[in-house]
């Protein structure tokens, strides 16, 4: 769409509620996540296997810092979703981002941050129904059934729960969340019994005494923990799902702050207060990448079954991303049929108001993921994961370029900003998209696979490019048809 027709569909965006939705994208979805949902969604999104599994070998090579390698990060994605709350109360929209990267950056932009949000969550989901099956294997009784056929199952039943309707797959992510979030309060209340009772942990005393004993707080120095964060802020990856699940929810208004507000929150309790408890438990050289750390230490203390649980809840994990990788790419590929920058199939909806057809895509993605995974196990999980990384992050800086162009209309008076606002514009968005591309920059460290992944930036921007030229005409005929239809709309 051009910039006068945005400009002059920003006279009353508000007042389309009654009448047409201001993005075609939004029109024929139910409202039927609650507030739990949301809350709950919020928090699933910040609670993955970053933590459950991933800190264990970060916690070996940065040491007890990493803590502070968590916060620091934390605060960058608060900045993030909360730069997208304030969006999201001026104009919520189940295209979320995408359908505000069309209003701010135009078509172009609306194409980049959906297509990069898809090749995240596409590659995300492959490597998810592989963990999946791996972590399956874990008992003997299911060791006979190939990998394949337990990663096709598992897509089979998220699927299904996604196609049912959008307050099945709420309720799903609700208890998978409560799951996650049961499971790290009860480590940290052992692990505090423990602190205080002073029981030894696999031959040391809790306390502080752990980490000064074992080369402080920066055991291998700082450039450890700074390298450390370019795979600390792919753990935070999801949380942007509040802002396409505030499309179908009855009352966003209400909703979104309290769930973007308690973010930080429990980012600062269950990362920060999870590492630093680990970190006094026992010494970093002790944890180690191939195992969950919250086992490591259960299984110093001769807690029974601590390895069952512990990849219960991490196959838990996997199963949440899975889920809401389909449910927000479904919506997110609508969005773009919508405005002819997808495949016009992923804008159907089913009778239960569920865009099945960018489901299905995705799907279909996730199923050739299961070929590559045969054909190259150990490579391709460390590959489809550094892929997605690029799509995250090329998400996370369109949002706030997005704010940013926002807050310039909000000043210029186009438009009205919300009560619930991102301080300090635009120093807040331009030092955030400094962090995530130097997040990005640093994966050059990594020569086996990170260096790999930033390589196929270029090849990534020719297909992009070679996309663009092969959507662009429809694009423009639909903005034309959009455009007609806001002029000749209800007045």
């Amino acid at each position: 769409m051009s910039k006068k027709a945005v400009e002059s569909a920003q006279a009353a965006p508000h007042n389309t509620a009654a009448g047409t939705p201001a993005d075609a994208g939004d029109a024929g979805y139910s409202k039927d996540l609650k507030a739990r949902h949301v809350n709950m969604i919020a928090i699933g999104g910040a609670i993955g296997t970053g933590l459950l599994l991933g800190a264990g070998g970060r916690l070996h090579n940065a040491g007890p810092a990493l803590a502070l390698a968590y916060l620091v990060c934390g605060v960058f994605a608060f900045f993030v979703v909360r730069a997208l709350g304030e969006l999201v109360l001026y104009r919520p929209s189940s295209g979320s981002f995408v359908s505000y990267a069309r209003e701010f950056l135009g078509e172009k932009g609306a194409y980049v941050a959906g297509w990069m949000y898809f090749l995240n969550w596409s590659t995300t989901g492959i490597a998810d129904i592989t963990a999946i099956a791996l972590y399956t294997h874990y008992w003997s009784m299911f060791t006979s059934i190939p990998q394949w056929v337990l990663a096709l199952i598992a897509l089979a039943v998220v699927l299904a729960v996604n196609l049912i309707s959008v307050k099945i797959f709420g309720e799903m992510e609700f208890w998978f969340a409560i799951i996650k979030v049961a499971t790290i309060v009860g480590f940290m209340l052992i692990s505090i019994f423990l602190l205080a009772t002073q029981h030894k942990v696999g031959g040391h005393t809790p306390g502080l005494s752990v980490i000064t004993d074992n080369g402080g707080v920066f055991p291998h120095g700082v450039m450890p923990v700074v390298l450390v964060m370019q795979g600390v802020i792919f753990a935070y990856a999801a949380l942007e799902l509040v802002g396409v699940a505030a499309g179908e929810t009855a009352e966003p208004e209400k909703v979104v702050p309290r769930a973007v507000n308690s973010i930080m929150w429990r980012v600062g309790l269950f990362y920060v207060g999870s590492v630093v408890l680990l970190a006094v438990l026992l010494p970093g050289s002790v944890y180690t990448a191939d195992q969950s750390p919250f086992v490591t230490v259960l299984s110093k203390i001769g807690v029974p079954a601590a390895g069952d649980v512990m990849n219960l809840v991490v196959l838990t994990a996997a199963m949440s991303s899975l889920n809401s990788g389909l449910y927000s790419t479904g919506r997110i590929l609508r969005s773009m049929a919508m405005a002819g920058s997808a495949p016009k199939f992923t804008a159907r909806m089913n009778r239960s108001q569920v865009p099945y057809g960018g489901i299905l895509l995705t799907c279909a993605v996730c199923v050739l993921g299961v070929g590559l995974n045969y054909l190259v196990p150990s490579q391709a999980f460390e590959i489809v994961l550094n892929v997605a990384s690029l799509g995250i992050i090329s998400t996370w800086v369109i949002i706030m370029l997005c704010h940013m162009l926002f807050v310039r209309r909000a000043r210029a008076g186009l438009v009205a900003r919300p009560h619930f606002q991102l301080k300090f514009s635009p120093v807040t968005e331009i030092a955030t998209i400094v962090f995530l591309l130097v997040c990005l920059g640093m994966m050059w460290n990594d020569p086996e696979v990170g260096r790999k992944t930033l390589l196929l930036i270029p090849v990534l921007a020719v297909m992009l490019v070679a996309g663009w030229f092969a959507v662009r005409r429809r694009v423009s005929q639909n903005a034309e048809q959009e455009l007609s239809r806001m002029s000749t709309g209800p007045q």
